[in-house]
């Protein structure tokens, strides 16, 4: 049995080189005893780390997850060329959505900064009330002290004007 799955793999390896040429080869991962001697062939002709493999699937919204990227349809089924439509459309719209949440989030953070900013500038005014209250209390007093000490003197001169003339 193991002989039957070593020889196929060697065919299947053998035909793959022989319909290729130069190019790439296809490697199969069916176990092959360990005692058994395995040929794999591989071409580093006109490939680059840069080109994504043959099978990748091409971005059609470069900006979603892969997992979210719309999938080839089949050409062959006008319902698939259809659902590819659809599914473009949507990952499209998802895009928009996403784009328009993160400039959303960006005017919420501005509208906090505002608020905090105009928090604080409240708060700077009640302080700020509170000691224009004060100080206009402390004016008053004063002016009061004030008033009463221009009375005092205007008694002691008159007092040392009396005594002035009865000396």
């Amino acid at each position: 049995m193991v002989d039957s799955k070593q020889t196929r793999l060697h065919r299947n390896l053998e035909d793959q080189e022989e319909g290729q040429g130069s190019g790439a080869h296809m490697i199969s991962t069916a176990r092959v005893p360990a005692d058994k001697p395995v040929r794999i062939a591989f071409s580093l002709d006109n490939a680059s780390d840069d080109t994504p493999p043959e099978d990748a699937i091409p971005l059609v919204v470069p900006e979603l997850d892969q997992q979210l990227q719309p999938l080839p349809p089949c050409h062959d089924s006008m319902e698939s060329m259809q659902v590819f439509k659809q599914h473009c459309q949507i990952a499209e719209e998802y895009r928009e959505v996403k784009k328009e949440i993160a400039l959303l989030e960006e005017r919420k953070k501005e509208l906090i900064a505002k608020l905090d900013q105009a928090e604080k500038e409240k708060l700077d005014a009640a302080q700020l009330a509170r000691e224009f209250e004060a100080l206009t209390e402390e004016n008053r007093t004063l002016k009061l002290a004030q008033s009463q000490c221009i009375e005092q003197l205007e008694k002691l001169r008159i007092q040392y004007q009396k005594r002035q003339g009865s000396s």
